[in-house]
């Protein structure tokens, strides 16, 4: 039987410092997430009920519920999503799968990392002068939309690159071997084995879409609207901005309401990513490697 040497004793206390300094770190970033949570439901709780979900807003927005503003969130967030998605991925795949390195690569890349950095305000003044006046879409979903589209495709960029560099490239070697074409080979192989990763980009996305604010106040998200949208050329109220207005901008409005909102917000967010992140978990469960 072999007895544990003063290096190994050593050893094995420097570890359960460093797992204990870890956990401790861990905890406190939980802590302010649960405080905050803890406050909104303390405090927005009260108020929340099917008629605050599911009626407009009254009394000048002192009164009713979001029901406008929960469904503009999510055409903003789907419109932007559809926008954002499909553009970020071909332009992953392009930089992983096809471009060389060489100086546009480089320049590529560089724009990615100086877009992720632009304050969201630049980005609301780009929507404003692209989609409301060149292209002429007016204060519209489909601006607000695709400014906030704009604004997170570095997120969905990057998560997917960094998913398809991990596919082994064993893979890819090996379906070149028996004659499949690089298309054939990231159709049937690379992106099936990458779903999961790039649902990384698009839960990140989700999460900072529903909460701007600046980019959908001037190119599409209006004041007060008693009406729902009807296509991706109205306008339409938003959480973020209905929860800004009632908090700075409205008289009168009971101390329950902003909160109410903001937990409605947060809760619709961990929704959506909810189910994101359980169909990540299954699919990648089904991975061979």
């Amino acid at each position: 039987m072999f007895e544990a040497s003063d290096l190994n004793n050593r050893n094995r206390k420097v570890e359960r410092l460093w797992g204990l300094l870890f956990l401790m770190m861990t905890i406190l970033l939980i802590l302010p997430v649960l405080a905050i949570l803890g406050v909104l439901i303390h405090e927005g709780g009260p108020i929340l009920s099917m008629d605050f979900l599911f009626t407009e807003p009254k009394d000048g927005m002192t009164a009713g519920g979001i029901f406008p503003a929960l469904v503009g969130t999510v055409w903003l967030v789907t419109v932007a999503l559809l926008a954002s998605v499909p553009v970020g991925v071909a332009a992953a795949l392009y930089l992983s799968e096809y471009a060389p390195d060489n100086w546009l690569t480089r320049v590529i890349n560089l724009a990615i990392i100086n877009l992720a950095g632009v304050p969201s305000i630049v980005h609301a003044l780009f929507g404003v002068g692209a989609f409301v006046l060149f292209f002429k879409f007016g204060t519209s979903i489909l601006a607000a939309s695709l400014t906030l589209a704009v604004m997170t495709l570095p997120v969905v960029i990057v998560a997917t690159r960094e998913s398809l560099q991990a596919v082994p490239q064993a893979f890819r070697e090996a379906c070149w071997n028996m004659g499949a074409t690089r298309w054939q080979t990231i159709r049937h192989v690379v992106l099936p084995n990458s779903v999961s990763g790039i649902l990384t980009g698009v839960i990140l996305e989700v999460s900072r879409t529903a909460g701007e604010t600046a980019p959908i106040m001037f190119t599409g998200a209006a004041f007060f609207l008693p009406f729902l949208p009807q296509s991706v050329f109205d306008q339409t109220m938003a959480m973020s901005l209905h929860l800004f207005v009632i908090s700075t901008q409205v008289p009168g409005v009971p101390e329950a309401l902003p909160y109410g909102v903001a937990l409605v917000l947060i809760c619709m967010v961990l929704a959506m990513n909810a189910i994101s992140i359980a169909f990540r978990t299954y699919l990648r469960g089904k991975k061979k490697w």
